[in-house]
């Protein structure tokens, strides 16, 4: 399965968040799961690839042109294949073809982009492919907040909640995504 990860690319994030991405790769490898991520090599993009080489996977790296031009990101030198699209439109789109699954682990506001993006295609059912929240150390417990009242008032469907999972412990995380197609609409 190629697992789509999305994640923060700073480097000066907590080593908390990045010790357990590293080993959330380990475990995809292990796995024998394949790695699509922003082909990043710092913060958690840059562990969730470190994990996953370590146990020999597989990893494809995304990474649009003008971020090794204008040195937005390092890229990722660890990467089996890179592509380079001119547009982060382009790069997203690219993720989500190759994806079978998407994680989101803590990350900024590219990632939150991501997540929603993706979270709005499958409530559209433009796809039916497993998302899940890897949520350390409660890092997202405010957003997950902010969705709960935006159904409490009518702005999402209460079956929203239904179209992700979220955890903080990596066995269920990849319970949830190997288990075929258990949500619904």
């Amino acid at each position: 399965m190629r697992i789509c990860v999305y994640g923060a690319s700073s480097p000066t994030i907590d080593q908390e968040f990045i010790r357990k991405t590293e080993i959330m790769g380990r475990e995809m490898a292990q796995r024998g799961h394949c790695l699509v991520f922003g082909g990043g090599a710092h913060g958690l993009m840059g562990a969730a690839a470190r994990g996953v080489r370590e146990n020999g996977g597989h990893i494809i790296g995304v990474i649009p042109k003008f971020f090794k031009k204008e040195m937005v990101e390092v890229v990722s030198e660890i990467c089996d294949e890179i592509y380079t699209p001119d547009t982060m439109r382009e790069r997203k789109q690219i993720m989500e073809d190759f994806a079978d699954a998407f994680v989101m682990v803590p990350g900024g506001i590219g990632t939150y982009e991501e997540f929603f993006e993706i979270l709005t295609l499958k409530q559209l059912c433009r796809h039916q492919k497993p998302i899940a929240i890897y949520n350390i150390n409660g890092y997202y417990n405010e957003l997950l907040y902010a969705i709960e009242q935006a159904m409490v008032k009518n702005f999402v469907r209460e079956t929203c909640s239904e179209l992700y999972f979220t955890t903080d412990n990596l066995d269920d995380l990849f319970r949830y995504i190997e288990t075929p197609i258990q949500q619904s609409r």
